[in-house]
């Protein structure tokens, strides 16, 4: 069974076993962390950072993990405006002024969180996704 590292709440031994589980299928190496009512019940890792399996995965690898948030903002987003904090049909540059440069000014909130915005995919050196001025530029 793969090495898994950190700490979890007894209650949440699935989450660990089933990361072991992944890893022993195949998948390279990966972290859960799990946050309930503000209080960490799980923060395990295991496995490889690299797909060569040279550097062990630690608990503070950084990755990139893009469309995998897309769930959790949208649920985000709408949570907010549940609560009348965010509204759908404004335009993104109420929120976010700069985001209005290049011809955006136009573009909702509902365009970002259904995809119909028209924004083009990341077509730039990939080092650059860690440049925040840089890679919001893009946009």
């Amino acid at each position: 069974m793969a090495d898994i590292q950190g700490s979890y709440d007894g209650l949440f031994t699935a989450v660990p076993n089933k990361l072991a589980e992944m890893l022993d299928a195949g998948d390279a190496g990966g972290s859960v962390a799990v946050f309930v009512d503000g209080e960490p019940v799980v923060d395990v890792w295991g496995g490889f950072a690299d797909a060569e399996r040279t550097v062990p995965w630690e608990r503070d690898t950084l990755v990139n993990v893009f469309s995998v948030t897309k769930t959790m903002t949208a649920l985000c987003a709408l949570v907010l405006a549940d609560r009348g904090e965010l509204d759908l049909d404004a335009p993104v540059a109420r929120y976010w002024p700069e985001f209005a440069a290049a011809g955006k000014e136009r573009v909702l909130v509902r365009h970002l969180l259904s995809h119909t915005a028209g924004l083009p995919d990341w077509d730039g050196p990939v080092e650059e996704i860690y440049d925040w001025p840089s890679a919001t530029a893009r946009l």
